[in-house]
């Protein structure tokens, strides 16, 4: 395994990681799916109107695709509390260490924040256009709701990887009023 920091991500990451990166690769994490299944009560809503973001919840035959960023060498440390500060803003994440399998066939730890199905922000499993209809109008500290879906499924369809549920919403956003 290699002793690098590597961090895997899925969703806004992909776009803005925020962070110095040595190498990126798309990658593979098992038993783990991107879902809109978290409630934003900050970055995209509001606590009067949540938004939904992405989050990986645990479903034990899913593998979900994303990029693998290995940290510039000297910045792990920053790279982290960083990631906390944007992370961890209402302890909705967990903060894991997982196997990452990268592009390339190698198999790194990474750091990953996953859901947590027992906190008040967790919403897994709402129907598709009650997702839609939800984006369509949220708005948070870091913008529109629709953006975050618009920029996050624009980058996955640059990169290859296909997300149909994504795919699907941002059409039906794009339909709705703002």
């Amino acid at each position: 395994m290699d002793k690098a920091m590597w961090v895997f991500g899925y969703g806004s990451l992909i776009w803005d990681p925020g962070f110095p990166i040595a190498e990126r690769q798309l990658a593979f994490l098992s038993g783990w799916h991107r879902s809109f299944c978290m409630r934003s009560i900050h970055h995209r809503g509001s606590e009067a109107a949540p938004g939904l973001v992405l989050a990986l919840d645990e479903s034990p035959d899913a593998r979900c695709a994303g990029v693998a960023f290995r940290v510039a060498p000297g910045a792990e440390e920053s790279t982290l509390a960083a990631l906390r500060e944007r992370e961890l803003i209402s302890s909705a994440y967990l903060e894991r260490n997982l196997p990452v399998t990268l592009a390339d066939g190698a198999g790194v730890q990474a750091l990953v924040y996953v859901i947590d199905p027992h906190h008040i922000q967790y919403c897994g499993g709402l129907p598709l256009e009650e997702q839609a209809q939800i984006i369509a109008t949220a708005h948070g500290g870091r913008g529109p709701n629709r953006d975050y879906l618009f920029a996050t499924a624009a980058h996955l369809a640059e990169l290859g990887i296909a997300d149909l549920d994504l795919d699907w919403l941002a059409a039906r956003v794009r339909a709705l009023p703002g």
